[in-house]
């Protein structure tokens, strides 16, 4: 199904706050939600707002490299939850041919939010995942609380 990154908040937990990114799929109610690092947060973040920090981040490099080499970030797909994590694919348009990568889903979100490429998730990972938007958009945007 595909989907959009509806939102990057900061979640109070009882080991502190935690970064959650809120993938909302196209034609449901419910929202995904991934609980994700501070710098893939923050990275996210600035891929959503286009603010280019003058030298690049590390996704920034790996997006350049890409490009450079001629291939194009074609989606990124959440495709399931093993022991309790997140996994998902990069899929990559090259000059030699299309490409599968396994990737953690922030980094994969933050390479999508820099390009706009498609984001997809496995029915199987929302289904599993799915929660009600409400829980999230209360939360603090992580933009708050980046410096």
């Amino acid at each position: 199904m595909n989907a959009s990154i509806d939102a990057v908040r900061l979640a109070d937990t009882p080991d502190g706050p935690v970064p959650v990114v809120v993938l909302a799929p196209e034609g449901e109610t419910d929202v995904l939600p991934i609980f994700i690092g501070f710098e893939e947060a923050r990275s996210i973040a600035q891929g959503m707002d286009a603010i280019d920090i003058g030298r690049p981040l590390t996704h920034d490099v790996l997006l350049d490299i890409v490009e450079e080499l001629g291939g194009r970030v074609d989606r990124v797909v959440v495709t399931g939850l093993e022991e309790g994590t997140y996994v998902a694919d990069l899929h990559l348009n090259t000059p030699r041919n299309d490409a599968v990568v396994d990737i953690r889903p922030s980094d994969g979100l933050a390479l999508a939010a820099r390009t706009n490429a498609p984001i997809e998730i496995e029915e199987e990972a929302f289904t599993v995942g799915r929660s009600d938007p409400a829980e999230y958009a209360k939360l603090r945007d992580i933009r708050e609380v980046m410096g």
